[in-house]
């Protein structure tokens, strides 16, 4: 059960039979340097801020020992955050079926057993900055969810180690006028998407009790969220160890490179990775985090968009 350390917020230790590794769980849910609601600070800790049902939150996870840590909260949302923290660092995750025979990606399972996918179970609070980051440079994506999160998202609760704000409501992203999309760098597409989900909120927020067939449904009945926005949607929101980013600047030449020695397209590499069903997710991070993913650096770059000047 939680302790309630005044001040000091809420408090939990999460405790596991295998090993926890907190950074990789969690890291996932940063959206680039200077994320308004992320930070990692020299100590070890990792703070984040979220919108609960409940209400605001910031916590604070920390690596207790290989199979624990500790979570800290603050604000309106802290006991939902706490009762939510196990799946948040991958302990509702399984990999028990996850057999790859390719060499390397038998390596990479062999030298990082202990990946667990984490689940926020917040649906919106994913799918908006993947809209964001539709068909432009990440680095573009980036300051745009910064832009809006800091100049629309409340302060967060508690104390930070940095100024942080919280993902904002959904009727704020409903109202957020069209000449901040427009300052944010974001186009006229991705902001009326965004609005579109931000009007669906109640029930794309249902999507993280369903299957995940039934959860990429529902959300890529929003138009304009396709098949790529789903997946990294359902990656971060659902845990869904087999949601494959097709559609990525990246992916399929990656996955071709590092495990064909040749590039590949999005139809082959939906092909070849179907055996590996329903763990293609798991299998694209651990031959990213192993850092066994390589691609010859030739060919365009995804360009730098701006749209501020549009």
């Amino acid at each position: 059960m939680p302790d309630d350390a005044g001040t000091d917020g809420l408090a939990r230790v999460v405790t596991s039979e295998q090993r926890i590794d907190v950074r990789m769980s969690v890291s996932p849910l940063r959206r680039g340097r200077g994320d308004p609601t992320y930070e990692s600070t020299p100590d070890g800790g990792i703070w984040r801020t979220s919108r609960m049902s409940s209400g605001p939150v910031t916590y604070r996870l920390t690596q207790v020992s290989p199979t624990s840590a500790q979570v800290r909260a603050w604000g309106p949302g802290a006991p939902e955050l706490l009762d939510a923290a196990p799946a948040l660092l991958g302990l509702d995750d399984d990999a028990g079926t996850f057999a790859p025979e390719h060499p390397i990606l038998r390596e990479a399972h062999r030298q990082l057993p202990h990946l667990r996918l984490g689940r926020t179970g917040l649906v919106l609070e994913a799918l908006i900055p993947a809209i964001i980051e539709q068909r432009v440079h990440g680095i573009s994506a980036f300051g745009s969810w910064r832009y809006l999160v800091s100049k629309f998202g409340e302060k967060a609760p508690g104390p930070t180690p940095k100024p942080m704000f919280v993902f904002p409501t959904p009727d704020v992203w409903r109202r957020i006028p069209s000449w901040d999309y427009h300052r944010a760098n974001v186009d006229p597409a991705r902001s009326k998407t965004i609005v579109r989900a931000a009007c669906a909120a109640g029930r794309l927020e249902e999507a993280s009790g369903m299957t995940p067939e039934d959860a990429a449904r529902r959300l890529r009945a929003i138009p304009g969220v396709g098949v790529w926005t789903a997946a990294e949607t359902a990656q971060r929101a659902l845990g869904d160890p087999d949601a494959l980013s097709v559609g990525d600047y990246h992916l399929a030449s990656v996955v071709g490179w590092s495990l064909l020695g040749r590039s590949i397209d999005d139809a082959e590499m939906v092909e070849y990775l179907q055996p590996l069903a329903p763990h293609r997710h798991r299998a694209i991070r651990l031959l990213y985090l192993s850092g066994k993913a390589t691609k010859p650096k030739f060919g365009p770059r995804t360009a730098l968009v701006d749209h501020t000047w549009h």
